[in-house]
C-alpha cells in the first residue's frame, strides 16, 4: 500500500454565532425593563452613543402594506392615513377635565392590593361553619403557616396550649387541608403532593406509593420506582407528568408586594379608516443615537494604533447597537401585526373569537424563523381595546369542530367553561361529562379529560366541591 499526499478543496455552510449575533439575539426577548437596563449599561461604557430626547413613535396601519412586509421609512413614522395621533389618543383616554392635571389618582391608588395567603386562609376560615371552639383551632393552626403554604408545627405542642385533643386537632387540620389553593397546610412534600393528587381524585394505589418514594424519583431510579408501584414504563410516565402538573410550593403564587403595572409594548387601536392600526408604544422604546460627529472629531486628534483600535470598536459596537434596537422594534411590529391580521375576530368581538393559531403559521406568513416569533412574543405584551394581553395569549392550540366546520380555540373554549360555571346556581351545578355534552350540542368535540384539565387549569374546582361551597354559603 502506498502512501501520498494531496490538496482538496471542499465547500460548506455553517452558522457561526458571534458576540454580535447572540446579543442581537438577547435583545428580541428582552422585556422593557431589561433593555432599558442594557441600554443605561451601553451608554456608560461607549462614548458614542446618546440617548434622544423624543423617541417618536411607531406605526403600522393594518391594510398600509402586504402581510408580511414592512417598508422601513413607514414603520418608523407616524401613518399618513388620517389615523390617530399619538397626542389625540393620549387625550382620548384622559380625563375630560383638563384642569384635573397632577390632581388624578395614580395607578396605585385604583389597584387594589393583592391577597396575601394568610389573608385568603382567614377568608376562608371565617366562610366556613366551625363552632367557636372549631374555629379556635383553626385560626391557632394557620398562625404555623409559612409563605410557602406549608404547616411547620407540632400538633402535640399546639395541644398542649389550647387543651384541646390532638385527634381534634388533626380533624380540624383534614378539614383546612381542602382550603384554596390546594396543597396549603401540608406538613411536607409528600403530604403536599397527596392532598392535591386526592382533590384530583388520581391517588390511587399506584400514585401512592409513587408518592411514597420520592426519593427515588430524585435520584431517577425509575426501574426502583416501576418495582415498587407495579407498573409499566408507559404508566410510570404518565404519573411523572401527573406529578410535574402539580405545585409543590401552592402559597406562593400570593406574594405581599406592591402590584406592578404591565406596561404594553404595543398598542392596537381601531383605525378611522378600518381596521386596526398597530403602533410600538413610544415610552418603551428609548431611541438611541450614534454621534458620527464625535467620532469623527477624535479621529483627527493624535492616538496611537491601540487607542485608535478601541475607538474603531467602541463606533462600531454603537452602530451596531442603533441598527439592532431599530430591527428590534420593527420586527416587534411585524409578528404583532400578523397577531392582529389574525385574530381580528377576537378584537371584534371578545374571546370566544380566538382562533387557533400556532407560532409556525405566524413565521410563515411573515418570513421569519419560528425562533425568532417566539423570542419577539415572550415577555411582551400588547393594548387592546379588550384589555391588555400577553403576546403569547394569542397562540392556542386547536380543538376539532364536531360538525367538521372551522377548529375551535383552547382558550376560547376555556372560556366557554368558564362562563358556564358562572352561570351555576346551588340547583344547577355541571359535572364534566356534563359540560362535555353541552360542548358538543354548540359544535365543539372535547374529551371529559380536556375538560376536566382545562377547568384544573383555571384553578376552578371539582362539582361537588362547588356544590359544597354553594351550600356552606347558604348556612352562612
Amino acid at each position: 500500500m502506498q502512501y501520498s499526499a494531496s490538496l482538496t478543496q471542499r465547500q460548506s455552510q455553517s452558522l457561526v454565532f458571534t458576540p454580535q449575533l447572540i446579543q442581537s439575539i438577547r435583545l428580541l426577548q428582552f422585556a422593557h425593563g431589561e433593555l432599558r437596563q442594557f441600554i443605561e449599561q451601553e451608554l456608560e461604557k461607549n462614548p458614542f452613543l446618546e440617548l434622544a430626547p423624543d423617541s417618536g413613535s411607531c406605526r403600522l396601519p393594518q391594510g398600509s402594506a402586504e402581510p408580511g412586509s414592512l417598508e422601513s421609512q413607514g414603520a418608523m413614522s407616524a401613518s399618513s392615513d388620517g389615523s390617530t395621533s399619538q397626542s389625540e389618543w393620549k387625550s382620548t383616554r384622559s380625563s375630560p377635565d383638563a384642569s384635573a392635571g397632577n390632581s388624578m389618582p395614580s395607578f396605585e391608588e385604583y389597584a387594589a392590593a393583592p391577597e396575601t395567603l394568610h389573608e385568603n386562609v382567614d377568608r376562608q376560615i371565617a366562610l366556613t361553619p366551625f363552632r367557636c371552639d372549631e374555629r379556635l383551632i383553626a385560626r391557632a393552626l394557620a398562625d404555623h403557616l409559612d409563605d410557602t403554604g406549608y404547616l411547620h408545627a407540632d400538633l402535640r405542642e399546639i395541644a398542649a396550649v389550647t387543651n384541646f385533643p390532638e385527634s381534634e386537632l388533626e380533624r380540624i387540620l383534614r378539614i383546612l387541608q381542602g382550603f384554596d389553593p390546594i396543597g396549603i397546610f401540608a406538613r411536607d412534600l409528600r403530604e403536599c403532593l397527596e392532598i392535591q393528587l386526592r382533590q384530583r381524585d388520581r391517588l390511587d394505589p399506584a400514585m401512592e406509593a409513587l408518592v411514597a418514594n420520592l426519593p427515588l424519583l430524585a435520584q431517577r431510579n425509575f426501574r426502583a420506582l416501576k418495582h415498587r408501584c407495579d407498573v409499566d414504563e408507559e404508566d410510570l410516565l404518565e404519573m411523572l407528568q401527573e406529578i410535574r402538573s402539580l405545585d409543590p410550593k401552592p402559597g406562593n403564587r400570593y406574594h405581599s408586594g406592591a402590584p406592578e403595572a404591565i406596561i404594553a409594548d404595543v398598542r392596537v387601536l381601531p383605525s378611522p379608516a378600518g381596521g386596526w392600526q398597530i403602533e410600538l408604544t413610544p415610552e418603551l422604546l428609548p431611541r438611541v443615537l450614534l454621534n458620527q460627529s464625535y467620532f469623527a472629531e477624535v479621529s483627527r486628534s493624535r492616538y496611537n494604533s491601540s487607542e485608535q483600535a478601541f475607538l474603531s470598536e467602541c463606533f462600531q459596537s454603537a452602530n451596531w447597537l442603533v441598527r439592532s434596537l431599530d430591527q428590534r422594534a420593527k420586527t416587534i411590529l411585524k409578528v404583532a401585526s400578523e397577531i392582529v391580521r389574525q385574530q381580528g375576530a377576537f378584537l371584534e368581538h371578545g374571546v370566544a373569537h380566538l382562533r387557533p393559531l400556532n407560532l409556525r403559521t405566524v413565521a410563515e406568513a411573515i418570513e421569519m424563523h419560528e425562533s425568532t416569533v417566539s423570542r419577539v412574543t415572550a415577555n411582551k405584551y400588547m393594548l387592546t381595546p379588550r384589555g391588555v394581553f400577553e403576546l403569547k395569549y394569542f397562540f392556542t392550540s386547536s380543538i376539532a369542530s364536531s360538525e367538521g366546520g372551522e377548529a375551535h380555540s383552547a382558550e376560547a373554549i376555556r372560556h366557554r367553561i368558564k362562563a358556564m360555571i358562572a352561570a351555576e346556581d346551588e340547583n344547577s351545578v355541571l359535572s364534566d361529562d356534563e359540560m362535555v355534552a353541552e360542548l358538543r350540542r354548540v359544535g365543539i368535540d372535547i374529551a371529559r379529560r380536556t375538560v376536566a384539565k382545562y377547568r384544573e387549569t383555571m384553578n376552578i374546582p371539582s362539582s361537588f366541591r362547588r356544590l359544597r361551597e354553594f351550600k356552606t354559603r347558604s348556612t352562612v
